[in-house]
């Protein structure tokens, strides 16, 4: 078997023509549908990443040219971030590890008796901080309309009691990539004196974002949703609040003075600004590497980046409602907006089974499961089980539930329109024939094993 792989997409990403091994033997180009839990790198950031790295020195406070140097390049990314998010002239940059790291960082410097307000529909990175930080938290339920979700919020406030009060909320959903109605729950929230968090994770790769037009407190993501590697995050918005909190964490760089008392304790004076919350030796290729995908981007134009994946949404989602045995999972709709994410199941099939089958026998990567969102998910799915597979359906996360499981296929700017045409292919093959490989559980992985003789293609 064997796939051109024509780059036709609007930006170059590595690994664009790497070859994988199929389980016959022979080797394919990867086709990288699993941008939703990280993008590959963009060229062009490998290239400014390497250009730098010969260049790399402490940062802040060091004498030395490199030092200077690599300070300046910290810096002016963290000015590169505010300008590719439209920041208001007062808000501030810090750069964290990712989108989880970023919200935790905002859990833990909320006024004390904040109620934060989360759908059960959000990723687990915006779900879980709140209640783990000790505050108290409302959550939605999952709507069924954009107007549903603007109501639910609208009510739950007005029946809040007084104090702060935060929304956190997703832009796209990870796991059907619908486009929320983001300015519009901001503007019922500010009415009721409460703050908002975007978790733009999924939609700054997509979308162009201005936190002034949404008009959001804060908003975090995760460098690698975002063609940058490199471990590195950001938290952007107010600084009051983060201003008025103890600081992330205690260390160097966080603290303006450090003195000791007769009475033997140490007194501490802590920074305000982005150093408060970024103590020890920061990520300072990481956040190099997070500005590069944001001027990559920006020069592309979002415009003509969204026009294109529009186009290929819109090509992927006419190729699966002609399968009859897919279920494309939404919740607003399945012709609502969404970037390049989109989960669904195939009837008759464990997703498990069938997303080990497009790898191994197609060389097509996506991912499988409840997508680090199990309450959207088990919601979407409803009463439907997961099938039986020869490689075992999925472990059921609590005694008694049923096993559920979904497949997700995600893309963006580094794709190539190859890649979508040889997944609905690979989608309608598998769907027809069935697999040409037997496959078993090994480590909890569906693993090809025994070939089939079906006639239906060679190796």
């Amino acid at each position: 078997m064997s796939v051109a792989t024509e780059i036709c997409a609007p930006l170059a990403v590595l690994g664009h023509d790497v070859q994988v091994p199929l389980a016959s033997g022979e080797k394919v180009g990867y086709a990288a549908l699993d941008y939703a839990a990280s993008s590959p790198a963009l060229q062009r950031v490998w290239d400014d990443v390497a250009a730098y790295a010969p260049y790399y020195g402490s940062v802040h406070r060091g004498a030395g040219y490199l030092s200077q140097l690599s300070t300046d390049l910290f810096e002016q990314s963290r000015r590169t971030v505010a300008e590719f998010l439209d920041l208001r002239e007062d808000d501030q940059v810090v750069f964290t590890r990712a989108t989880t790291d970023s919200l935790n960082l905002l859990a833990a410097a909320l006024p004390a008796g904040t109620r934060v307000f989360a759908f059960e529909t959000e990723h687990h990175a915006s779900l879980l901080p709140w209640a783990h930080a000790g505050l108290e938290v409302g959550y939605l339920r999952a709507p069924r309309s954009r107007a549903e979700a603007v109501a639910a919020l609208d009510a739950a406030l007005a029946a809040a009691p007084e104090g702060p009060k935060l929304l956190c909320v997703t832009g796209a959903s990870n796991v059907t990539g619908e486009l929320w109605p983001v300015a519009e729950l901001a503007e019922t929230a500010h009415r009721h004196g409460a703050r908002v968090v975007l978790d733009a994770a999924q939609l700054a790769p997509h979308h162009r974002v201005s936190v002034r037009e949404l008009d959001v407190d804060w908003i975090a993501f995760s460098g690698h949703k975002i063609y940058a590697p490199f471990g590195a995050g950001v938290l952007a918005g107010r600084a009051d609040w983060l201003d008025a909190a103890e600081p992330y964490l205690a260390g160097g760089g966080a603290t303006r003075t450090v003195a000791r008392e007769t009475d033997g304790s140490v007194a501490v004076e802590w920074h305000t600004g982005p150093a408060r919350h970024e103590a020890g030796s920061p990520n300072v290729i990481g956040a190099y590497a997070i500005a590069s995908a944001c001027r990559a981007l920006t020069e592309a134009g979002f415009d003509a980046l969204e026009a294109r994946e529009r186009q290929l949404v819109d090509r992927l989602t006419a190729g699966l409602a002609e399968i009859p045995q897919v279920k494309v999972l939404s919740l607003f709709g399945t012709d609502s907006a969404r970037v390049g994410v989109l989960s669904f199941v195939v009837q008759g099939w464990n997703s498990s089974h069938f997303s080990a089958a497009l790898s191994a026998e197609y060389g097509i990567g996506v991912r499988d499961g409840l997508f680090c969102a199990h309450p959207l998910v088990r919601t979407l799915l409803g009463d439907e089980d997961a099938a039986p597979s020869e490689c075992g359906a999925p472990e059921p996360s609590l005694p008694g539930e049923r096993s559920l499981n979904a497949i997700r296929v995600s893309f963006g700017a580094g794709t190539p329109d190859e890649h979508i045409e040889r997944f609905l292919a690979a989608v309608r093959e598998l769907v027809t024939d069935g697999a040409a490989w037997n496959y078993r559980n090994e480590g909890g992985r569906c693993v090809a094993t025994v070939q089939i003789d079906r006639g239906r293609r060679e190796g």
